[in-house]
């Protein structure tokens, strides 16, 4: 609730007061005002220092003395600097919030039948979007993918890439739901892609080398996107010029710059992400 406003008289200033018993102390003559309050008349005229008055000699020696002072350092026009404790209290400053850009990528897998260690390996767009929970992305066994594996982060895209086919290429979208961890298939002897060696390195007490993630699906593009036009946008000055799909052909796991991405996200009128 706001204040109310006194409203009480304040008292009278003694200043007049105080300034008359001085007088009287410091042996001035008492004027007819003190004596006789009947009948008023004006204080004889003493030194005040104002206009009109005059100044006794020792007042005017003494503002001589301080005119020809030099000036101080803080001039009349400049404001005190007001001490920390005249400050309000300073307001917390609010906490920097880091964002780690998305990052885009490529993976490969093959939609056509195929045996490996005895089972069929093949995995279409059309088998992601059918799973109901997410899919762990496994089976990598060259170091450079792996690599790629342990530097996604949740939350990036990646390209669904069909290959070892007819007709490879681009088909949609998928995103990585959890981020890198042991890629248990490499110490199972009846799983497809089994790796003896990191078995062994697994019983001896060291790491298994491979990793995998889990995707899940984002969308299937209406218009896929064929090797053979993304060669033609990879020729010199085009705008996958760079791209390691094309400069690395063998590699099933891929970096996709943002650039690139947003160029075949166009191509192919996706909407994930935007």
């Amino acid at each position: 609730m706001p204040k109310k406003k006194a409203t009480h008289a304040e008292p009278e200033p003694e200043q007049a007061t105080r300034r008359r018993s001085s007088r009287l102390s410091k042996g001035v003559e008492p004027t007819e005002e003190v004596m006789a309050p009947v009948k008023e008349e004006k204080p004889k005229a003493v030194s005040t220092g104002k206009k009109g008055g005059r100044k006794p000699a020792a007042i005017m020696e003494e503002e001589k003395k301080v005119e020809s002072q030099p000036p101080t350092k803080r001039s009349r026009t400049t404001k005190p600097t007001p001490s920390p404790s005249q400050h309000e209290p300073p307001v917390a400053a609010k906490p920097r919030t880091t964002t780690t850009s998305r990052q885009y990528w490529l993976l490969k897998a093959e939609p056509l039948p195929r045996l490996e260690n005895g089972h069929d390996v093949h995995f279409s767009i059309d088998d992601l979007a059918a799973r109901t929970s997410p899919e762990p992305w496994d089976g990598i066994r060259n170091y450079s993918a792996r690599n790629n594996l342990r530097s996604m982060r949740r939350g990036d895209l990646a390209f669904f890439y069909h290959s070892n086919c007819a007709h490879p290429g681009i088909v949609g979208v998928m995103e990585i739901v959890r981020e890198a961890e042991e890629d248990w298939t490499a110490v199972d002897p009846k799983a497809a892609y089994f790796d003896p060696k990191a078995k062994k390195a697994k019983e001896e007490g060291k790491e298994n080398p491979w990793s995998l993630v889990h995707v899940e699906f984002r969308e299937k593009f209406e218009r896929e996107l064929g090797l053979k036009e993304l060669r033609e946008w990879g020729k010199g000055g085009g705008p996958l010029e760079g791209m390691e799909l094309l400069r690395m052909g063998r590699l099933s796991v891929c970096r996709v710059g943002e650039g690139e991405w947003e160029f075949l996200m166009d191509k192919a009128g996706g909407r994930t992400g935007r």
